[in-house]
Formats: C-alpha cells, sequence, structure tokens
C-alpha cells in the first residue's frame, strides 16, 4: 500500500489530539491523526466527569495541610490513595510534586494556565457548533457538596480567591441545595455552586464528534502504532496496520502514554500518572441528578451521564499500566446510594484511565528541543477535556507563525532542562 503524506502527523486520538488536528486543519495544514484505535476517545478522554472547567482558576497542587497528609499517608483516604508496592517508582515523582506545590510556584502555575482555563468553554462551544452536537453541552455548572464548616469555609476563602480572576461562585445553605437537587441526601453544611463550567453527558461521544467533523473537512485517520515514529530526511514517519504515514511535522499528544515515544528520542521529562476509576449505575424510580455534584469531604463525585449516573473516584498513586485496584469505588459505593438513589451497576466492571500529570500541573506545549520537526501536546494533569481545544489552539498558532493568544514559555519541555 503507498505511503500517506501530509504536513503534519498528530499521535494519539483522545480530546488534546483531536482538538490539535483540527485546529491546525482550520490553518490550512493538512492532517494524518495516528491512534492505536479505530475510535477516537477510547482511552482517558472518555472517563472524566465531563465538565469544561472554566472556573478551575487554581490546579490541583500537594497539600501542604498535615492533618490531611497524614490521612492520604494511611492509605484511607477516599480521595487519594497509593499502591505500596509502586512507592519506589512513585516516589521521586511525588518529591518534585510537593515542591512545585510551595505556595509562590502553585500561584505561577495558575497564573500560567489562566488564559486556557477562560478559553476553555469558548473553545470547546465553537467545534461543538461546527460538530453538530449541541446535545453534548449542558450549561448546568456544578455543586460541592461539604459536610463540615471547615472545608467550607475553606472552600467558601477559594470561591472569594478565585473571584478576582473572574470566577462566580455561590454559597448554599441546605434549603439552596434541596432546591437545586432534591434527591439528595445528606447532613450537609453547605455547598458551593460553580455556574459557568460546562458539562459533558458522554465526553467520549465528544471526541468522536470532534474527530467525525475532522475526517468530513478532509482529515485522515491511520490506525498505527505510534511508538514506530521514526526520522527521516525529509520529516517523520509512522507505521500502521495498512501501511505508514510520512509528514514534515509530528505533534505527541498520547496523554500517559507520551513517554513511549519522547523517552526513546531522549528527552527526560517527568510524566507522572494519576490513576482514576468510573462506574455507572442507574437511578431508582424517577431521582434525576442535574448536574455533576462532588461529595467533597467523603470523596467522590457522581455525574448524570447518557449512560446512567456516573460514579467518579479521586486519585490512585500506582504505575499507568498496574493491574487495576478500584478499593476507591467499593469505598465510595455505599456512601453514593446513601446520597442519591441508586440502583444496579450498569457496567460490569469499573473503568479504569490514567490522567497524564507533569509536577508543576501544567501540560508541555510547543516544540521539542533538539528535533526539528517535532511537537508537544501532553500532560494536561485533570483537564485534558477542559483544555484540549485552548491548547490545540495555542499549539496550532505556534505551529503556523501566529501571535499565540497565551504566552507559551511556561509549558516549554525546555523547563525540564
Amino acid at each position: 500500500m503507498a505511503e500517506l503524506k501530509a504536513d503534519v502527523l498528530v499521535l494519539g486520538a483522545g480530546m488534546v489530539g483531536v482538538s490539535a488536528a483540527l485546529h491546525l486543519q482550520q490553518r490550512g495544514r493538512d492532517v494524518i491523526l495516528v491512534d492505536r484505535h479505530e475510535l477516537a476517545g477510547e482511552e482517558t478522554s472518555f472517563g472524566n466527569a465531563g465538565l469544561i472547567e472554566c472556573a478551575s482558576v487554581f490546579p490541583y497542587m500537594f497539600p501542604r495541610d498535615f492533618a490531611q497528609l497524614l490521612r492520604y499517608a494511611l492509605n484511607r483516604s477516599p480521595q487519594v490513595r497509593y499502591s505500596v508496592s509502586d512507592l519506589p517508582f512513585s516516589l521521586p515523582w511525588l518529591s518534585r510534586y510537593f515542591l512545585a506545590s510551595s505556595p509562590d510556584r502553585a500561584l505561577h502555575s495558575a497564573m500560567a494556565e489562566l488564559p486556557l482555563i477562560r478559553r476553555s468553554l469558548v473553545e470547546h462551544e465553537a467545534l461543538i457548533a461546527e460538530a453538530g452536537v449541541p446535545e453534548l453541552l449542558r450549561k448546568t455548572g456544578w455543586l460541592k457538596l461539604f459536610r463540615s464548616d471547615a472545608s467550607l469555609a475553606n472552600a467558601a476563602r477559594e470561591v472569594e480567591r478565585a473571584r478576582q480572576y473572574g470566577v462566580t461562585g455561590e454559597v448554599l445553605d441546605g434549603k439552596a441545595i434541596a432546591a437545586r437537587e432534591p434527591n439528595l441526601t445528606g447532613a450537609f453544611t453547605g455547598a458551593i455552586y460553580l455556574p459557568a463550567p460546562g458539562f459533558v453527558p458522554d465526553p467520549g461521544a465528544l471526541a468522536k464528534a470532534y474527530a467525525a467533523l475532522f475526517k468530513r473537512k478532509g482529515g485522515r485517520v491511520l490506525v498505527g502504532d505510534a511508538r514506530t515514529l521514526e526520522q527521516g530526511a525529509g520529516g517523520w514517519r509512522v507505521s500502521g496496520a495498512e501501511g505508514g504515514a510520512a509528514a514534515r511535522e509530528v505533534v505527541v499528544a498520547l496523554g500517559p502514554w507520551s513517554d513511549l515515544v519522547f523517552r526513546p528520542l531522549g528527552y527526560s521529562i517527568p510524566l507522572g500518572v494519576k490513576r482514576g476509576y468510573h462506574l455507572h449505575l442507574a437511578p431508582r424510580g424517577n431521582a434525576v441528578l442535574h448536574r455533576p455534584v462532588l461529595d467533597s469531604d467523603l470523596g467522590f463525585l457522581l455525574a448524570p451521564m447518557n449512560r446512567g449516573i456516573r460514579l467518579t473516584t479521586g486519585v490512585e498513586f500506582a504505575r499507568r499500566d498496574a493491574p487495576p485496584t478500584p478499593v476507591q469505588i467499593e469505598q465510595a459505593l455505599p456512601r453514593a446510594h446513601a446520597l442519591f438513589p441508586l440502583g444496579a451497576a450498569i457496567d460490569a466492571k469499573p473503568w479504569k484511565g490514567a490522567r497524564p500529570c507533569l509536577p508543576d500541573m501544567l501540560p508541555v506545549i510547543g516544540k521539542a528541543p533538539r528535533h526539528a520537526g517535532l511537537w508537544f501536546d501532553f500532560g494536561h494533569q485533570h483537564h485534558g477535556l477542559t483544555l484540549g481545544p485552548a491548547t490545540g489552539r495555542l499549539l496550532a498558532e505556534m505551529m503556523t507563525g501566529e501571535m499565540p493568544f497565551a504566552d507559551p514559555s511556561p509549558f516549554a519541555a525546555a523547563r525540564f532542562g
């Protein structure tokens, strides 16, 4: 079979890769999207809370509260779990994460990412309109529930801190919670309602809708193995099941698998993962959940997906490819049943995924320092769904010589030496 030729190869058909491909295509580039799956959005982009987090100014940094750290260290917290056998592997990365989470460095990360967060919903809205899938975006906002005065007060302070950056949030009492979500049950001190974030009731379907748009506009898709990437005289080449593809430039947008490409090329970028799980359950009777709801103190989230109520867990620190250990789902299930009328599980078993994270909770976006035509777009931590279109735009602007809408320097791979 003849080798396909293009201007750019984009490796990875998750939300980040598909968004980059679309933005490059909009700027006149001929793009081939390469993924090991025939369908887009089958991995990390499939399993999340469905939130387009345009109100999340401050990234998820390593906590500094001693009591909280002690709970995590005892490995009994539903929010965070770690694999004891994988600790030798995880500790060096966790140490870098801790150092990058000092107040000054955390604020630096937040301010670097702020222009992307602010553009996140706008960029999604434009692509959703073009893809013709308005039903995949709901303007419901989301709710964070609190069961103690201390945790509510802390959250209220965070909202006040974020207000100076344009975030709106409302503190609700029990009566106001019941008005918005009448089917919730529990002893809540209060809640924070964030009205601005969008909700996607099927994140995997949204990635597929974007990929379908890419193909309608002339984009091509190759089922192939990114690990076959090699540099030649005229650019870059990958092999596929039915032939190869070559281009002058290549974008690595493989999420938690990006190291499979950048490491063999000699880059020692400290990419780690935070694993997570979800399980869909049927609502019981006529019970309705109107928006995603986080039970902050008990460490789980319920989201009203098209497939059912999606129960998502906190973070698990373990090797990316280690066998699943869905202990957090097991811990959360009885608590979730007590919060909302849930019936039987719809999924045969919990889904497991891995969030790709750098220690400073900023993605790597931009040119690779030592290889012509090699570009990076990965490490979006908890915000791959949120930031995919915004970082796709930023990367495409850099690759085509446009003025970037945000300062790209904080996202450079060179920041890791």
